[in-house]
């Protein structure tokens, strides 16, 4: 994580949702972003890790990302999003590792791979963000 990455997230933060699903940045820059998220409180009724909060995972983590492309006086906005779940997460901890896909001068797109604990993937998730001058 560089420094410069590290002090953009504290300043802008990953937004209160993030915050109360317990998302975690472990690494942060333009080429690998990192989060971890807990199982536990992110559930559905059947005691699964709700599809709905990998999606916050890999949103969160391919926004901010997309935002740390984008620069200064510029904003990344999510214009696309899908999601394929393979596994169910039962406990512990979910991590998703964002990489670029195309990184352009109006677009960006990103995957997010959430693995659980025992580094099986769980779901898979792009997301296409249109970056705009503020």
């Amino acid at each position: 994580m560089t420094e410069d990455a590290l002090a953009y997230v504290k300043q802008r933060g990953l937004g209160a949702l993030a915050d109360k699903m317990g998302i975690e940045i472990v690494e942060f820059s333009i080429e690998r972003s990192v989060a971890r998220m807990p199982v536990l409180g992110n559930t559905q009724p059947a005691d699964l890790l709700h599809g709905g909060a990998y999606v916050v995972l890999g949103e969160s983590l391919g926004s901010m990302s997309a935002n740390l492309y984008a620069g200064e006086g510029r904003l990344a906005v999510g214009i696309e999003i899908n999601a394929s779940h393979t596994r169910s997460a039962t406990e512990g901890y979910v991590t998703g590792v964002c990489t670029p896909i195309h990184l352009g001068r109006t677009l960006t797109t990103h995957e997010i791979a959430v693995t659980d604990d025992r580094g099986r993937r769980c779901s898979t998730i792009r997301i296409t963000n249109l970056i705009k001058d503020l």
